[in-house]
């Protein structure tokens, strides 16, 4: 081609390079961040499957959901391992996105280190309004390294602002995300949490207390509670979801319409609700079998204050001394 020149273009393509340095750098570091970023999440994804998967293997499940079957501690490593992974990523995407902008800003020959001294200052002077934002990251990062919550916890929240009960959805740096049995998502900000039950870690103990009648057997209502939550824990279904075995703790109270019988289950903590349940229906059916009707608790009876204050009515004021009485005349020698 006629005007052609490898060298010409050679020296075009320099002559640019050298002319926009700047955005070429500046689009290197953008790059490079874009590369790092990704390459930090896929190893976080990793270890975070690879964690799962070790347990998974070693429980014999195919599925996390089935680990609710499995020993507990292997729940909780799965469980705060994923809540630490979506930490994690979140502090690896805004710590590369405060550098890359530092960076940025120095290759726009912004002098940074005045930058970084204003901010100081600036910071400083923010430092009161932002304490709240400390907090709440301060204490989300606790609550997550110190295993107070997971994700998939059933959990009571006491916050500040009043109670969240229901199942955490996500645990993140500023606010944990709760979504209730209605099916609202609630979103508590970290550092207003002041005490976390959670109903998920560990175990937790489904307690049954049945009035039956005044006159029942109490021994054959007692026998019959027993057998049928035992044949529940027997149960394939219900058995790995039961940790010991049931025990009646005997008469819990006595009224003149019932006695109330106390049955206790320790079970595996998220399971507790949907065991409950089940043992609620079968000592239904059990005890319809038996012929035991549960009493209607609608007598009311009057005690304490309420019968001290009708004695109270019927009786004399004596308030300011003896009671007045009507003072009869008295008959004089006339009158005889």
């Amino acid at each position: 081609m006629d005007g052609f020149s490898w060298a010409g273009l050679w020296e075009g393509i320099v002559t640019f390079v050298q002319t926009n340095e700047a955005v070429f750098r500046i689009a290197g570091v953008i790059v490079g961040a874009v590369i790092l970023r990704w390459v930090l999440l896929i190893s976080i994804r990793r270890v975070v499957d690879r964690v799962v998967s070790g347990v998974k293997k070693a429980q014999a499940v195919e599925h996390t959901v089935e680990l609710s079957a499995s020993p507990l501690h292997a729940v909780r490593v799965v469980q705060r391992t994923r809540t630490i992974g979506s930490v994690l990523r979140n502090l690896v995407t805004w710590s590369i996105v405060a550098v890359t902008i530092v960076l940025i800003l120095s290759e726009l020959n912004f002098s940074v280190t005045a930058l970084i001294a204003s901010a100081g200052v600036l910071g400083a002077a923010l430092g009161f309004g932002a304490q709240s934002l400390v907090k709440d990251m301060l204490n989300g990062l606790f609550m997550v390294f110190e295993d107070q919550l997971g994700v998939g916890d059933i959990v009571s929240l006491q916050s500040t602002q009043g109670p969240v009960d229901g199942v955490v959805e996500s645990v993140g740096v500023r606010v944990t995300q709760v979504r209730d049995v209605g099916g609202t998502l609630w979103f508590v900000r970290n550092g207003e949490i002041v005490t976390v039950g959670n109903k998920s870690q560990g175990w937790a103990r489904v307690i049954i207390d049945l009035p039956a009648p005044y006159t029942s057997d109490v021994e054959a209502v007692e026998r019959t509670m027993l057998e049928t939550a035992q044949r529940l824990a027997d149960d394939p279904k219900w058995r790995r979801k039961v940790l010991e075995k049931p025990e009646i703790w005997g008469i819990e109270s006595i009224s003149a319409e019932a006695l109330v019988v106390r049955l206790v289950m320790k079970v595996r903590g998220p399971e507790q609700f949907e065991v409950a349940r089940e043992l609620r229906l079968r000592l239904k059916l059990a005890l319809d079998e038996l012929g035991v009707a549960l009493p209607a608790l609608n007598r009311v009876v009057m005690d304490g204050l309420d019968r001290a204050g009708k004695a109270t009515e019927q009786k004399p004021s004596t308030r300011g001394g003896a009671p007045k009485t009507k003072q009869l005349p008295v008959a004089s020698e006339k009158d005889a």
